[in-house]
């Protein structure tokens, strides 16, 4: 398929590149050029403009870090909702709010164009071996015919709905878990630690029992080797996301107490200059609280 991409962060890079693999024909347009040269390289093409990109191919992919970036591409002056053309398809691969993905979904509806998601389940790296998942939301006819994309991308796709909002509602829940997840993590190996007793002898006793499955083997390694600086997603993105699932609960009515735990732990990273961090710096976070750093 003939497709555009905006957004080549690191995961942006890893899918456009899982797409020019599979052969697919992409055009690239990101606003620092100097991210996308190893993809035109590779066989993209280079676009100079938004406008250009949801004109390149028969559907565009976004790939951005937040809800305010994803706003200003779809309606800025020659943005996606100006540009795209009428039966375009939008496809949302960032982790974006309920909302706006509503708000989203009837701007592309009264142009007569198609909004689907498709965020991932993994890190950059993940996406770059093509082992991670893809959850999929949007009209099944359209979901039906990207589905070359989806197969270049990940090993699975996971099918929400017909509603775009759903894939939103599933990965923001998702990460929720994970962030949950990497905040108990992180006080575990403080309690043991106050003990005398070493990370790395938690993290096995972790990893070999109840919890041997790749977010505690992958979160809980950089825990205890304080690689924070190698980079999957950002604190301060994390920090982004527990907002987005607090306001997503807080919508419909669904209390999320452990969030607000999260939460707290990001905001306390970011604050202490590691927001630039991997978001397992919540470990270090929770150490500092403990007395332990």
């Amino acid at each position: 398929m003939k497709v555009g991409f905006i957004g080549l962060g690191r995961m942006g890079h890893a899918m456009a590149r899982r797409l020019l693999d599979a052969k697919h024909d992409v055009g690239v347009y990101n606003r620092t050029p100097e991210k996308i040269k190893d993809l035109v390289a590779a066989g993209a093409k280079p676009v100079t403009s938004i406008e250009q990109a949801a004109r390149y191919g028969s559907a565009v992919f976004t790939m951005l870090a937040d809800d305010a970036a994803l706003a200003a591409v779809a309606g800025q002056k020659g943005g996606l909702l100006e540009a795209l053309s009428k039966g375009g398809i939008h496809v949302c691969s960032g982790t974006h709010g309920v909302t706006i993905i509503k708000k989203l979904t009837a701007q592309h509806k009264g142009r007569g164009q198609i909004l689907v998601t498709a965020p991932m389940l993994g890190r950059p790296e993940v996406v770059a071996s093509g082992q991670a998942g893809v959850v999929i939301g949007g009209p099944a006819d359209t979901l039906s015919a990207c589905k070359p994309l989806f197969d270049a991308i990940g090993r699975r796709s996971f099918e929400a709905g017909s509603d775009p909002a759903s894939a939103a509602a599933i990965k923001i829940a998702n990460n929720f878990v994970l962030g949950c997840a990497m905040e108990a993590m992180g006080e575990g190996f403080s309690l043991t630690r106050k003990y005398g007793v070493m990370p790395a002898v938690f993290y096995d006793v972790m990893t070999d029992g109840l919890f041997n499955c790749s977010a505690y083997k992958i979160y809980g390694k950089i825990m205890v080797d304080e690689s924070y600086s190698k980079v999957g997603q950002m604190a301060v993105l994390g920090l982004k996301d527990a907002d987005l699932a607090l306001a997503a609960g807080g919508a419909v009515g669904v209390p999320l107490p452990s969030g607000n735990v999260w939460r707290d732990r990001l905001v306390g990273a970011v604050a202490h200059g590691d927001g630039d961090k991997d978001w397992a710096v919540m470990a270090l976070e929770q150490a500092r609280a403990s007395g332990l750093a």
